[in-house]
């Protein structure tokens, strides 16, 4: 009875991090929806977790979404995390290639059992595969099997499905279509993000889960400070759940980089929900990561950035803030701060309440795992 226990006593401390409740009666067994046949996937971005050590895993070539049993339930002992370097040349050895034949895409910690996941693709073009790897807090690294693993699958409607809506293509903008850009699992529902073939590009979806019909998700309009106007076509780039005044959001962060929230109530299939922009972050820049945490009482907000280092942004006030509707010359709304001496951070995710893992690109192209305490 224990063991079956402490699974969820490891989600409860996820729940209590993000400010959550705890799990419901019905996410108690989840993995009794998954059903064997493995799983073939076309490409491996997103990741996430939903209870259970049940791994989320984004397939933007075949426009759906996995939901596969890692069989990782046992609970960490360790709060150390993975630290890793040379990242790229371990998983090359671990899959029979070269280091320059690596591109990893997404980083995602299990929250029982602190170990990490990478979505990676091994190859280029036609002949690149999709592997799930698998990091434990002492380094070691494997494949995670999917050929005999459980699983459940949702393909996402009016997807761009690999083929860019009218109002992107053009000059700089090839190629495939972002059909899933960030993912995140919140009281039985997926939360999804990414691109449509609609006149609304931005779509954000709540997918039940265990996988239901997938409906056409609702349509976001945010207006953009550094740009001066409201858009449609620009895709929420990566967010948190996030509960404000006692209600769920999600805090989500734009290209360029608007910080806004979404109430989860106003997500409504075929709807349009506007959100309030509640801070500009500056220009020329894309968020890569996001997580929501509490230290010293006071409520966070870490995201790593394509240009502007890894951002800590204080969230007090953020249920009364005034949202922005002007044109914005640098930065505007919701304070922040640079943290200092850490550089070349891709992706980022919580451990526990305290830590954070990075997947950090140095100079010279070397790419390190990393667990750190949270700023």
């Amino acid at each position: 009875m224990l063991r079956r226990l402490l699974p969820v006593f490891a989600l409860a401390g996820l729940a209590l991090l993000a400010g959550l409740p705890l799990a419901s009666a019905a996410e108690s067994d989840l993995l009794g929806t998954l059903k064997e046949g493995g799983v073939q996937l076309k490409s491996a971005g997103a990741l996430a977790f939903a209870p259970q050590g049940i791994l989320l895993v984004g397939d933007n070539a075949a426009a759906a979404i996995y939901a596969v049993d890692t069989g990782d339930r046992t609970s960490a002992t360790s709060t150390t995390g993975p630290k890793v370097e040379g990242l790229k040349d371990k998983i090359a050895t671990l899959l029979d290639t070269e280091g320059k034949e690596i591109d990893v895409r997404d980083l995602a910690v299990n929250p029982i059992s602190g170990n990490a996941y990478l979505s990676v693709s091994r190859g280029r073009g036609t002949d690149a595969r999709a592997v799930i790897v698998r990091v434990t807090p002492d380094g070691k690294l494997s494949e995670l099997s999917l050929k005999d693993a459980k699983s459940a699958r949702t393909s996402l409607p009016d997807s761009a499905g690999g083929k860019a809506p009218a109002k992107t293509a053009g000059k700089g903008r090839g190629g495939p279509p972002e059909v899933i850009t960030h993912m995140a699992y919140l009281k039985g529902r997926v939360y999804v993000a990414g691109m449509s073939s609609e006149e609304f590009v931005s779509k954000l979806r709540s997918i039940p889960f265990p996988f239901d019909k997938t409906d056409p998700g609702t349509n976001i309009k945010i207006f953009h400070g550094a740009h001066g106007k409201w858009e449609t076509q620009s895709p929420v780039r990566v967010f948190a759940p996030y509960q404000i005044g006692g209600e769920d959001n999600l805090l989500a962060a734009y290209q360029c980089t608007p910080l806004v929230k979404l109430p989860v109530s106003q997500l409504k299939p075929g709807e349009q929900l506007v959100g309030t922009t509640v801070a500009e972050l500056g220009n020329r820049n894309r968020p890569l990561s996001i997580v929501v945490y509490k230290k010293d009482g006071k409520d966070y907000a870490l995201i790593a950035n394509s240009s502007r280092g890894l951002m800590k942004v204080g969230l007090e006030g953020v249920d009364s803030v005034k949202g922005i509707t002007e044109q914005v010359r640098g930065t505007a709304g919701l304070k922040y701060e640079t943290v200092k001496g850490v550089t070349g951070v891709q992706k980022i995710d919580a451990m526990g309440k305290d830590h954070v893992v990075m997947l950090i690109s140095n100079e010279g192209g070397r790419l390190d795992l990393k667990t750190t305490d949270l700023p």
